[in-house]
């Protein structure tokens, strides 16, 4: 039965729980990722990495690869095809590692520097590692630090640094002062699937089968990279095995298509584990001062964020872990700024929850210190500091269900019957606790475009540039489509990943499914007005089409953000130092939820990730190679299924008038705050504060635990 709410007419797909549409096909191994595409005639690359941190080829000893059984060509800087990486793309100026094999210089270690390709792929492995590079090798700087020289506020500065009020003056005349520094470790996304590139050339058109989060992006930087025409380009992503913001145009599409066009055959390259360590990106370390002064009563009159990450020597990337606190926490004086170190290491990039996750361990866990301090209860004090608007824009909410989140989470988790002193509860050997904290993160939205086609036969075929990286995107777009054509969702075939189909925003920073609904439902309104005319429809059916850049831009300016309140209970062996994480809960207010099933799934992930992150995760890179030490997933430690407890997500209403499509975008939420959630409840447990993530056995022990503290939580002898 069709139903109407306000001006938008549904038909009650969207907000049911649906399983994924190609959940079927991936189960039975029916659907095809970027390395499983079959071609004739494939070739298969292997790409081969700088083993020094600093320095210059000095030569590639090509002839005895060049002679081994199946090997048809090694590419290299001084054979390769020309590419012009000086272009601004989609995201700015690529970085340089896409510039492959341009000269001979080698900025960190894991650079390309070669590419093998043979006629099968154990060929190809084989030779590449038999291949012979010598360098000429040049001292290398990988160490970060806080504060260290060189350091600098990268520009634009009005976006990377902020100040509100004199901060020194009120923290002087502040009650409760928190002066703290944390830090985070270097953390790497690995999806599931590995990148992968299958390129074929052919009839002066390049054909891409590869795994990204935006198949038109991807497109376009080729198309520039190689000087093409922009129409001569095709990328296809039917599927894609995980993502998460190091899926974009890296150096195996680029080799890819190097080669194809080299040997006039398609081409695939795959990336292993360990070149994925130094070839597609990472979190920087974090290091953070956060400076918060209070009144007795816990209300800030002073807050200040000082956050630093690396770069590499040839890119700038910021992570701008700075920026959580602009949105969180208001105070009479308010200073954030991001700031940057250059060294000799692959460039970071986006991951899941960019600056955000970080950002919000530090000021979070500070917020847990301030409330200690004044001894009022965490939620309480977030209460008392809650502000009316943007606490640095000055602009209004769209809609700010933050409380509500808090009050939910504490109904649900038992907040109530805590004990707020530390190291107090205690089964055996474990001491427990529990912690909490705030998250949220930017419900942005971008320009896209889409085509809604009526068939003859009562169905409906949409077609979007969209890109599900395993978020159950094309689901939530065949709901949405369905309530916007008043139709079943059987009626309705979700087409995406193939850069043929237009503009349309990436799979990144939570705005792909808000993007993407946007433009289906302009298209979808758009035909019913045509149908609506009446007539016949024609074999090739009625198409319309919605380019939604106007009406983005007629948006109002608010503070758009999803927010959400996470709570952690905790076990610590006093004997060991392991912590157990024994249950989590999410709340979130995230606007309107599409598809319960995948969305809950995309919470649980992201806090999932949190555990990780407190407890696991961190890339340690070795002094004297400049290179990492374990660059695999033995060697680097994240949450597996029997460090996954109890996780329970699940959200409040949390509507945006104005916004005719109301989704706020949920893919990177969950991980926010998470960690800031553990490291306080370990804190409650122990009364020991850990600043410096991941909390490590060895730390926990090295710090002992605050099995004898005294009713306020101080040391005992």
């Amino acid at each position: 039965m069709t139903t109407t709410t306000g001006t938008t007419r549904v038909s009650g797909a969207v907000g049911t729980a649906h399983t994924r549409i190609e959940g079927r096909d991936k189960v039975t191994g029916a659907a095809r990722y970027a390395g499983e595409v079959p071609f004739a005639d494939l070739a298969h690359g292997w790409l081969v990495v700088s083993t020094v941190a600093r320095g210059s080829v000095r030569s590639v000893e090509t002839a005895p690869v060049l002679a081994m059984p199946g090997v048809l060509t090694v590419l290299h800087h001084g054979n390769a095809p020309r590419v012009d990486a000086d272009y601004t793309g989609l995201l700015g100026q690529p970085d340089p590692i896409v510039g492959l094999f341009q000269s001979d210089r080698v900025p960190c270690a894991g650079w390309p520097v070669a590419l093998v390709v043979a006629e099968t792929s154990e060929q190809a492995r084989e030779a590449a590692e038999a291949l012979v590079v010598r360098y000429e090798t040049e001292p290398h700087d990988i160490e970060f630090a806080p504060d260290r020289p060189g350091t600098y506020i990268p520009e634009p500065r009005e976006t990377m640094e902020t100040d509100k009020g004199d901060l020194e003056r009120e923290l002087a005349a502040s009650a409760v002062v928190v002066d703290a520094r944390y830090s985070t470790p270097e953390e790497h996304h690995h999806p599931m699937e590995p990148h992968a590139a299958t390129v074929r050339w052919d009839g002066g058109r390049l054909e891409v089968h590869d795994s990204n989060q935006g198949s038109k992006w991807v497109a376009d930087e080729l198309a520039k990279l190689f000087s093409l025409d922009p129409a001569s380009v095709r990328v296809l992503s039917e599927h894609i095995g995980g993502g998460f913001g190091s899926k974009g145009v890296r150096p195996h599409q680029v080799a890819a298509a190097m080669a194809a066009t080299v040997l006039h055959r398609p081409v695939r390259v795959v990336l292993t584990r360990r070149q994925m360590f130094s070839l597609v990106g990472y979190r920087s370390p974090t290091a953070h001062r956060v400076r918060l002064g209070a009144d007795a009563d816990g209300r800030l009159r002073a807050f200040g964020h000082d956050a630093q990450n690396l770069t590499s020597t040839v890119k700038e990337f910021v992570e701008q872990s700075a920026g959580f606190g602009r949105v969180m926490y208001d105070a009479d004086a308010h200073r954030t700024a991001n700031r940057l170190v250059r060294l000799d290491v692959p460039t970071p990039t986006w991951m899941r929850a960019p600056g955000e996750a970080p950002g919000s361990f530090a000021v979070e866990s500070a917020l847990d210190e301030l409330a200690e301090r004044c001894g009022i209860d965490p939620i309480e004090l977030r209460a008392r500091n809650e502000p009316t608007a943007g606490p640095v824009s000055g602009l209004p909410f769209a809609g700010r269900n933050l409380l509500a989140c808090f009050e939910e989470g504490a109904r649900r988790f038992g907040w109530a019957e805590r004990d707020p002193r530390p190291g107090v509860r205690r089964e055996g050997r474990w001491l427990l606790g529990t912690g909490t904290a705030a998250a949220t993160f930017p419900a942005g939205a971008a320009p896209s475009t889409a085509a809604v086609t009526a068939q003859p036969d009562g169905t409906f075929t949409v077609r979007i540039t969209a890109s599900d990286i395993g978020t159950g995107a094309r689901t939530a777009l065949t709901l949405i489509a369905a309530d916007a054509l008043e139709v079943e969702p059987g009626r309705v075939q979700v087409r995406i990943g193939d850069s043929d189909f237009g503009p349309a925003m990436i799979a990144g920073g939570s705005t792909g499914t808000r993007s993407w609904a946007w433009a289906i439902m302009a298209a979808a309104a758009e035909l019913r007005e045509q149908l609506a005319l009446g007539g016949d429809i024609p074999p090739e059916g009625v198409t319309a089409r919605s380019d939604t850049s106007a009406a983005i831009a007629a948006l109002p300016q608010k503070e758009r953000h999803s927010y959400g309140a996470q709570f952690a209970e905790v076990a610590v062996d006093t004997t060991s130092g392991e912590v157990r994480v024994r249950r989590m809960l999410g709340i979130f207010a995230a606007g309107r939820i599409v598809n319960p099933l995948t969305a809950r799934g995309q919470f649980v992930g992201g806090m999932t990730w949190g555990i990780s992150m407190a407890l696991h995760e961190e890339a340690v890179r070795d002094r004297a190679s400049g290179a990492h030490v374990g660059p695999d997933l033995a060697g680097y430690h994240f949450a597996a299924h029997a460090d996954v407890p109890r996780i329970e997500a699940d959200w409040v209403d949390d509507p945006d008038t104005d916004d005719p499509v109301g989704i706020k975008g949920i893919g990177e939420i969950g991980i926010v705050g998470a960690a800031a959630a553990v490291a306080n409840a370990v804190w409650h447990a122990t009364g020991v504060r850990h600043r410096d993530l991941p909390i490590r056995p060895d730390r926990v022990l090295l710090a002992g635990t605050g099995a004898g503290t005294g009713p306020d939580g101080s040391r005992r002898a």
